[in-house]
């Protein structure tokens, strides 16, 4: 076995990163006390604690970023810690891996945190009928055993270099055995906060749980309320008006009257966020090749990151592997707009003109509605005739996402290629929002798996960019730019000077690691 410490260095590929037994160092300048407010989107009124349904930044910010804990945690540099594990060690072939858990760790209804809570937050995800965004990360596991009262380990099906990254996952927080239904129901983890109000797609409120295992490392906040303020003037309007100290996805049409006000600053951060127009590719027309390459050509790229991202972003290749990924094909260019190949792609396909729709909500990101008529023009001229039909913010994503065939989406990435493709490109993951399959990418599959357990970094990079130029060529997600997080904070509140990029808000852990000025 390679034991991996606070000391140690995961060295197999992409993978590497010091570990660390918490994940931030106590900060001088820090101060407790306070009360954070935060209005945030992405609430609905169908959220619960049930951490195997969250899909946007309010609950999780609310339930990983405060209330529950996970195994391991990227912090904001990018490196993986332990959260409720200390340490792991993997066997040679990345296929066995034993996890040393945390001692002294409480619930906040009292109830000691160990290795059997591990084995049922698990199990959760792969429980008939559980619908779970993490199902293809836990099903991978082909036996979890209890080693001791703390110490669990895991037998994969096949090697994974990048399995302590992905228990990072915020789905897969961490309930307590035998009272999971309660804790869902309640709210009831580990986390630096403990729940005091919870109103599905308004509010949260929580104050900081005494005596937490974390100490005086993070959680500075004596209370934290999340405000759910899905519509963009309206949050920016809650920050100007000093309703809320902070706020997400600020809209760059507004950008200036932010950036005006002296009481305000604005947090910009480069990550792997791209904004989507997925297709059900097992739907008539995208099934086709030549249909889905004619609308990669339809759509003018840089306009968009122009005029929708106001320059706060770049060009995408329609794959999801980003700036911030160790094997980002950063020598690939985006396909440029050509409507003439547009045309001749519809030809190959059979057809002289395509009319289609496109559904779409701000919902999906900022500026969504827009982005959608800007591509309803480019591709006009190759013959595509797109209809944009809006759909209303509230149940986008139960309503439209993986239910229609063409609409907006948008994913924030993730830290490894394995593991964002396999939330979203892997055949059969619940998140496959283009219902890519084996049949359709046969090549792309036998690359994701051979990656996958591949030790060797220069034979892992070729794989994944093979795999980002097939996305580009044949895929069902057209991806035409990445969007940095940009989002605006009062001056009343103090952050780091390094921000995470893998989610918005800190990677959704403002509570954890802000504090009041």
């Amino acid at each position: 076995m390679t034991r991996i410490s606070r000391r140690g260095l995961l060295t197999t590929g992409a993978a590497a990163g010091v570990l660390a037994a918490s994940g931030l160092p106590l900060r001088a300048q820090a101060k407790k006390g306070g009360r954070l407010r935060a209005g945030l989107n992405g609430a609905n009124t169908s959220d619960s604690w049930d951490g195997r349904t969250h899909s946007d930044l309010f609950m999780i910010a609310s339930a990983q970023g405060a209330v529950f804990d996970s195994l391991t945690e990227i912090k904001a540099d990018g490196t993986l810690v332990g959260e409720l594990a200390t340490d792991w060690e993997a066997s040679s072939d990345a296929k066995t891996w034993t996890f040393n858990l945390r001692q002294g760790v409480t619930f906040h209804n009292g109830k000691p945190f160990g290795a059997d809570d591990v084995l049922e937050s698990l199990q959760m995800h792969v429980a008939e009928g559980a619908k779970s965004a993490a199902k293809p990360i836990v099903s991978a596991i082909s036996e979890m055993k209890k080693t001791g009262d703390h110490q669990v380990q895991f037998t994969l099906e096949a090697g994974n270099a990048d399995f302590p990254y992905l228990l990072s996952d915020y789905h897969i927080l961490m309930y307590p055995a035998g009272q999971i239904e309660e804790a869902i129901a309640k709210g009831i983890g580990t986390g630096l906060y403990q729940v005091q109000a919870f109103e599905p797609g308004v509010r949260m409120v929580a104050t900081r749980f005494p005596n937490h295992y974390k100490g005086e490392e993070a959680g500075w906040f004596d209370e934290i309320e999340y405000i759910a303020i899905n519509d963009s003037t309206a949050r920016m309007n809650a920050l100007l008006t000093g309703q809320v100290d902070a706020i997400n996805r600020i809209d760059f049409k507004t950008e200036a009257l932010l950036r005006a006000n002296p009481m305000i600053r604005i947090q910009e951060v480069t990550g792997n966020q791209h904004y989507t127009f997925p297709m059900l590719t097992n739907v008539a027309p995208f099934n086709d090749v030549n249909v889905r390459r004619a609308l990669k050509y339809g759509v003018n790229r840089q306009e968009m990151v122009d005029k929708i991202l106001q320059g706060h972003g770049l060009a995408a290749s329609d794959t999801p592997i980003g700036p911030a990924n160790p094997y980002y094909h950063a020598e690939m260019e985006p396909l440029t707009y050509d409507p003439d190949k547009a045309k001749f792609y519809l030809k190959e396909a059979g057809l002289t003109s395509l009319d289609i729709d496109l559904n779409v909500s701000d919902a999906a990101f900022n500026g969504a509605v827009d982005a959608a008529q800007l591509y309803q023009a480019s591709a006009k001229s190759g013959g595509i005739n797109i209809n944009v039909v809006q759909e209303p913010a509230d149940g986008y994503w139960s309503n439209v996402w993986l239910k229609k065939p063409f609409c907006a989406s948008y994913f924030s990435g993730r830290a490894t290629e394995d593991w964002m493709f396999a939330t979203a490109y892997e055949a059969g993951v619940p998140w496959n929002d283009s219902q890519w399959d084996s049949e359709d990418s046969a090549r792309f599959q036998e690359l994701l798996l051979t990656a996958r357990a591949e030790l060797d970094s220069n034979k892992r990079r070729e794989q994944y960019h093979e795999m980002q130029q097939i996305l580009r060529d044949d895929g069902g997600v057209i991806i035409p730019m990445f969007a940095n997080y940009v989002q605006a904070v009062s001056n009343k509140v103090a952050s780091p000077d390094k921000v995470g990029n893998l989610w918005q808000m800190d990677n959704a852990r403002m509570a954890e690691r802000w504090w009041m000025a």
